[in-house]
């Protein structure tokens, strides 16, 4: 049997919400991300020093693994960044209670790589728009509960592309499909009752059309 997945209640809020009522019975106009409680990060500083770049972070997971990186690409998680600067000596190590060893592995390499990919190369040239898409789309073929895992991890850290880049992967993966045929393929329970579920489809129709 299929195990419930981290972020079935969201999806499941997610289908509730289709029938939620919307003031004058208009359809409510909203990106794809803010179905999942995607809250949006502010972009992060580009004033950093340029000591960060060869300066090494410890971030320790919740289950005691550490991973030593560079500043450069730890900052590339505003919650990391405001807890390096509020640590008490150079050589503290950052604990990230909420990530597992696993999730944080894949998060860091998901930094290492966008902060590859804006710098140039031995050849002076940088990384084209389209190789950053494909390393991407490869990026997160995962399965569904690694991909929800990195929606929270996303979220927690801060790292607000990871964020976009996992929603929206996930809003593909909806888009187009029943609540049904999104029930099943998240394995999430219906609780609604026959007459309940007639009364959402009637009332708000648009939004199963």
């Amino acid at each position: 049997m299929a195990s419930v997945l981290p972020l079935s209640l969201s999806l499941s809020l997610f289908l509730r919400g289709k029938g939620r009522r919307v003031k004058g019975g208009k359809k409510p106009q909203k990106p794809l991300n803010q179905l999942f409680c995607c809250r949006r990060v502010p972009p992060l500083s580009s004033s950093s020093s340029s000591s960060c770049v060869d300066r090494q972070v410890t971030l320790k997971s919740s289950d005691d693994e550490t991973f030593e990186v560079e500043q450069e690409v730890a900052n590339m998680s505003e919650t990391i960044k405001n807890l390096i600067e509020d640590a008490a000596a150079d050589n503290d190590v950052i604990p990230l209670p909420n990530v597992s060893g696993k999730d944080l592995g894949k998060v860091i390499e998901y930094c290492k790589f966008k902060v590859s990919s804006k710098k140039k190369n031995s050849d002076g040239v940088l990384m084209s728009e389209d190789e950053v898409k494909n390393w991407e789309t490869e990026f997160v073929k995962v399965d569904q509960g690694t991909l929800f895992q990195l929606i929270l991890a996303a979220n927690y850290l801060n790292i607000k592309d990871l964020l976009d880049l996992t929603c929206f992967t996930v809003a593909s993966m909806i888009r187009g499909k029943s609540p049904e045929e999104i029930r099943k393929a998240f394995n999430i329970k219906n609780d609604f009752t026959p007459e309940e579920e007639e009364e959402v489809r009637r009332e708000h129709q648009w939004a199963f059309d």
